[in-house]
């Protein structure tokens, strides 16, 4: 499968050696691998002020601005992983994040952790799936041949 970087303005550039995404576009479906978004004002290059309702919505519109990339929107992620410096956090991430999914959110993991980089009091990565449409082919097998013909050689009578 082809491999495509994903690089966008809208969310901030990379502060290591990392990308921001790598799309996997396959026959069926493409995939795309988001690298964690923290509360980066991609205009600034700095963590957003305000509590984690501000930097939870600063991350989730830096998402948007990866998938946006990828010609995909929150309805084709699959999976979320988020890291949390508090806990306490929790109720809250929730209300901003939950905001973006219509319909059922995907399955995710919440995990605390000691810190994240520049300060930001969150961090989220996200998995997304965006199916191909449909061609209407014929199968293969089915292609010239008649319905309720069998196409094997009949033994000749000796």
């Amino acid at each position: 499968m082809p491999r495509t970087i994903i690089a966008t303005d809208r969310a901030p550039k990379a502060i290591g050696p990392y990308c921001q995404a790598v799309l996997r576009r396959g026959p069926r479906e493409s995939t795309l691998y988001c690298a964690g978004q923290i509360a980066l004002d991609p205009e600034t290059m700095e963590i957003v002020p305000g509590d984690i309702r501000a930097h939870t919505d600063r991350v989730m519109r830096n998402i948007e601005g990866v998938l946006a990339a990828a010609g995909m929107t929150f309805a084709d992620v699959v999976r979320t992983t988020i890291y949390l410096v508090d806990l306490a956090d929790f109720a809250a991430m929730n209300e901003v994040y939950g905001s973006r999914f219509a319909g059922a959110p995907p399955p995710r993991s919440t995990v605390q952790v000691a810190g994240l980089p520049r300060g930001s009091r969150v961090e989220i990565e996200v998995l997304a799936v965006h199916e191909a449409k449909a061609r209407r082919t014929k199968p293969k097998a089915a292609r010239g041949k008649r319905p309720g013909r069998a196409s094997a050689a009949r033994p000749r009578p000796r």
